[in-house]
């Protein structure tokens, strides 16, 4: 499933626009309650927070810990690269949290 130019839903690195999402990772930080993920320009790395309230926004009635979130990442890993490239579009900066109005 193609995205546009934005994503591809299938197991090749995604690239929207210059901004790709070739690493799979994830983690949940509990200090920040937010997933991170990193995204790709060029060679420079950018870090991406997406919060638990949000992810809760995605996909309501998730387990309220880190499995659930995770889970819920990657099961709207589409939706959210396609939010990060939006974001990370309207100006640089050196992380990007992506909150419930980016959604």
């Amino acid at each position: 499933m193609t995205w546009g130019f934005f994503q591809r839903s299938d197991s090749r690195p995604a690239s929207m626009g210059g901004l790709s999402f070739p690493n799979r990772s994830r983690s949940y930080d509990a200090t920040r309650r937010a997933v991170r993920f990193w995204g790709y320009f060029r060679s420079m790395e950018n870090s991406f927070f997406v919060s638990t309230e949000a992810l809760t926004r995605l996909q309501p009635g998730i387990s309220p810990d880190e499995s659930g979130f995770l889970g819920a990442f990657d099961n709207n890993r589409d939706r959210i690269y396609a939010v990060a490239a939006r974001v990370y579009a309207e100006g640089r900066r050196g992380s990007y949290d992506l909150t419930v109005t980016d959604f």
